[in-house]
């Protein structure tokens, strides 16, 4: 179940970027769970990774590979091969010496990418069989072919778009992702692929698709949990008519704008997604002393499973909200000099509940589908805002069935 109106959009093609889908059977036989991703020579790419210690054998070939001029993404669904030892990093290996020798590159310049079901083999065998299909079906106009077929436990695809211009050229750049539960990233979000025909060089492009993570997919979370799978991928195919963008330029200050905002909404897709999800909820705190408090703060309460299993009730349990701010770990915080809203009701105020709040005014705010909450410190001049949903029966259901 998706909180609000979701639905996919018009994607046009960027040039030099083609797609590729195909049902190699992995877990199911009902739709393409095989993704193909096909650049230009003179592309750049970029990519993040997640920081799970037990990383999936797909991210430790890829990262080893991101030096080499990468020009495919191999993308499966359905199988993480992660926690799969030395049989999994052969197996994601054999993938990018298969697919190389279809296409006529070398092995390294493939990435290889899994989600789904962790500890259990990589059936390479469908897969290799598969790969002749989705090279015969790359095409600049399957974006939501691509979006579908990355998808496990998503209720629907998720995709943006955004045009600018530069220098009277337009410059595309298209983004999909993927990911409804085992959300808390710590670099990306489980798997996102951006392309844009924008010419950027490669240390550049990381620089830019780095900050940009940074305030969008590290700013979400639905459960707390961080994948041994995540990765956040940026191609620049570099066949827009528009100049080659360049550090410390406005052409820059545009394009590294528009990337941002592609990942934003991209992140909040994916709450929106969430595993069961009611509600989507805005958490902001500002006033704060720093921009890693605020988000200490911000994360707390979204992580906290009483403060979004009352949500989920529309219950306006403000003190566990309170009880969150509480233990987030700030140092002398004074708390006179604390506020707490729901929507535009303050719930707490010189030290505890505002005089003037009703249960009625809260009601009100829980009864929706989207709800802002906001904690002024007054400690500082830094704010930052997390994303993050209900927990509802469903999510139980769902991750307590994933496997069957």
């Amino acid at each position: 179940m998706a909180v609000g109106q979701c639905d996919f959009p018009e994607m046009p093609a960027v040039a030099g970027v083609t797609l590729g889908t195909a049902c190699a059977g992995i877990k199911q036989t009902v739709k393409d769970d095989l993704l193909l991703v096909a650049m230009p020579e003179q592309s750049s790419c970029a990519a993040v990774f997640t920081q799970n210690a037990f990383c999936a054998a797909p991210v430790q070939v890829a990262k080893a590979h991101l030096p080499h001029s990468p020009r495919w993404l191999l993308v499966n669904s359905g199988n993480a091969n992660a926690g799969t030892g030395a049989q999994g990093m052969q197996d994601a290996l054999m993938g990018c010496a298969e697919l190389a020798g279809l296409v006529g590159g070398t092995a390294q310049q493939v990435l290889p990418f899994s989600t789904g079901v962790i500890g259990q083999p990589l059936p390479m065998a469908k897969i290799t069989t598969t790969l002749p299909a989705t090279v015969a079906d790359l095409s600049e106009s399957h974006w939501g072919k691509a979006a579908k077929a990355i998808m496990t436990t998503d209720t629907f695809p998720k995709g943006v778009s955004k045009v600018l211009m530069v220098d009277g050229h337009s410059v595309t750049i298209n983004g999909i992702a993927k990911g409804a539960g085992m959300i808390h990233p710590d670099m990306a979000t489980l798997l996102v692929f951006m392309a844009t025909d924008a010419c950027v060089k490669p240390d550049l492009l990381q620089a830019c698709l780095a900050a940009a993570v940074e305030q969008s997919f590290n700013r979400i979370t639905v459960d707390g949990d961080t994948s041994t799978n995540d990765a956040c991928v940026l191609l620049a195919s570099g066949c827009s008519a528009a100049p080659e963008i360049l550090a410390g330029t406005g052409h820059y200050e545009a394009f590294a704008a528009a990337v941002m905002e592609v990942c934003k909404q991209l992140a909040e897709l994916v709450v929106r997604d969430g595993e069961g999800a009611t509600k989507l909820m805005r958490i902001i705190v500002g006033e704060a002393a720093s921009e890693e408090e605020a988000v200490r703060v911000a994360k707390t309460i979204a992580h906290s499973p009483l403060v979004k299993t009352a949500f989920f009730a529309s219950d306006p349990n403000w003190g566990r909200i309170l009880a969150a701010v509480g233990r987030a770990g700030v140092e002398a915080m004074v708390l006179e000099d604390v506020q707490i809203y729901l929507g535009d009701v303050c719930i707490v105020n010189n030290g505890g509940r505002a005089l003037d709040y009703t249960e009625e005014a809260g009601q009100a705010v829980m009864d929706k589908a989207e709800i802002t909450i906001t904690v002024k410190l007054g400690r500082g001049a830094f704010t930052q805002e997390v994303l993050t949903c209900d927990f509802s029966y469903d999510y139980v259901k769902i991750n307590a069935e994933y496997r069957t």
